[in-house]
Order: C-alpha cells, then structure tokens, then sequence
C-alpha cells in the first residue's frame, strides 16, 4: 500500500510540473499579439476495484459502497481558451485585429495554409501584403506603386489611394476562415496554427457574416491572459505541488518506520 502511495504522489508531481510549464508558457507570452492561453486538463488515472459496489457481502447483503484505490492523475490535454483579447489602435494602417470568431489566413512555403489572430502585416518591396514572417495572405493582397493610403473595410475589402488617380482601386477581399472547434487547432509556433481532424474543416468567407467576426482596422488584438488570474493558477499549483512532495516525504518515513520494526 505505502509503494502504491509513493507512485500516486509521484504522477501528481508529474502533472503538477506539466501545468506549472503551461502557465509559465501563458505568462511568458502575456504581450504575444492574438495569444490565446492554454488550460492544463487533469483525469483520474486506473481504479484498482478490490470489492465492487452491489457485490454481495454474505448469503444476505450487499456491499453499498465498494473499495476502489485510485492510481494517480495524469494530464488529459491543453485547452486552448479562445475569449477575445483586447483590441488596442496603433494608427498602422496594416494593422488589423479580429473582433469576433475567425483567423486570418497565411500561405506556408510548402503550399500549405496556416491561420493566426495575429493581424501585424506589412508590405514586400513587391506590394504584397505578408506577416512578419514573410507569409502571404490569402486572398494575396497587392498593393500597387504609387499608393498613398490603404483602407480596408471591417469586411475586409481593401482599396488603395493611387497618386493621379481621383477615385480607390480595390485590390481584393481580406477572408477570415472559422472552425467549428476552433481549440481543436494545432499550435506550431510563430502565432501560427493548423487545421486538425478535431478542429474541422476551415469554412471560409467575408468577415461578418455566418458567424465570422469582423475586422478593425489600425488596431491589433492583444493576448487574452489574465495576469492575476495566472497567478493564482501558479500558487496553487505550487501549494498541490508540495502537497504531493509530502505526500512522498511522509511514505518514505512510514517505510523506513515499517523496516526498523521488522529489522
């Protein structure tokens, strides 16, 4: 039994630990532009049945409750938690944030499309409009010579101000892409995220429309981290965390009472 104990406590320590580097991740990244935070999901390890409930006690009775011996805990998952950031101006006129459901889409350089909250674009020498990174955005967007002022409509249609010319050119429609569980995504770094079988299927179309959010202009979204909230998360992570070395500490004395008796 006291062996049993010691595994129990140590699969605490290990998901403990695990949550407390998903809540150092959440705290290091409180700046990130579009950062959503991670939740760390705990579940309840194998039972060990040693008298099922309703078993029967005698020719007579039956046992009420049973004797169930928990193994452990271990981490289920991360959560991704995707409530809205805070949308701040930054007068840029590439700057652009979601207010609503959706992600702004980015061509990779395998071909493959990544989607991101993260709305700091700029332009190539080209014209093209690309992330920090680089990464085209799909629809591609070409902003030509000459222009001297973009505007792009909470729909996402972009028109661009040409010197000479009296009236706007559009140059194409900025789509947003939604999912019908957009925590499902996979998260592979660079504010970027990927399509899996738990996500769905992108549904692709103009902002504001079947559920899509729509987009502001000049603003970017900050990361949705509650500061005091993660906090919290860490001390009391830290005071389960000690609980199960205790938890080790006091096993380890109860063995070492058991061998010097038996000795």
């Amino acid at each position: 039994m006291t062996n049993a104990a010691l595994h129990v406590a140590r699969t605490g320590l290990d998901a403990q630990n695990t949550k407390m580097q998903v809540i150092a991740n959440n705290l290091a990244n409180v700046n990130t532009t579009g950062f959503k935070k991670d939740r760390a999901d705990f579940q309840t390890l194998a039972y060990q049945q040693l008298v099922a409930a309703g078993a029967a006690s005698d020719t007579e009775n039956k046992f009420a409750t049973g004797l169930s011996l928990g193994t452990g805990v271990s981490i289920a998952g991360t959560s991704k938690i995707m409530t809205q950031g805070t949308v701040t101006p930054t007068g840029n006129s590439l700057d652009l944030a979601i207010q609503g459901n959706g992600f702004f889409q980015l061509q990779r350089p395998d071909g493959t499309i990544a989607y991101t909250r993260d709305g700091s674009f700029t332009q190539t020498a080209e014209g093209t409009l690309v992330n920090s990174d680089g990464l085209p955005v799909i629809p591609q967007i070409q902003i030509p010579e000459g222009t001297t002022g973009i505007t792009i409509g909470t729909d996402g249609m972009v028109s661009a101000t040409v010197a000479g010319q009296s009236e706007p050119t559009q140059l194409g429609q900025i789509e947003l892409a939604s999912f019908t569980n957009p925590a499902g995504l996979q998260s592979i770094g660079d504010n970027l995220m990927l399509e899996t079988a738990a996500s769905g299927a992108p549904q692709v179309g103009v902002a504001g429309l079947e559920g899509r959010g729509t987009i502001a202009q000049g603003s970017l979204e900050g990361s949705n981290i509650n500061i005091v909230e993660e906090l919290v998360d860490m001390i009391e992570t830290q005071r389960g965390y000690e609980v199960n070395s205790k938890m080790i500490k006091a096993t380890d004395e109860m063995l070492q009472y058991v061998n010097q008796q038996i000795s």
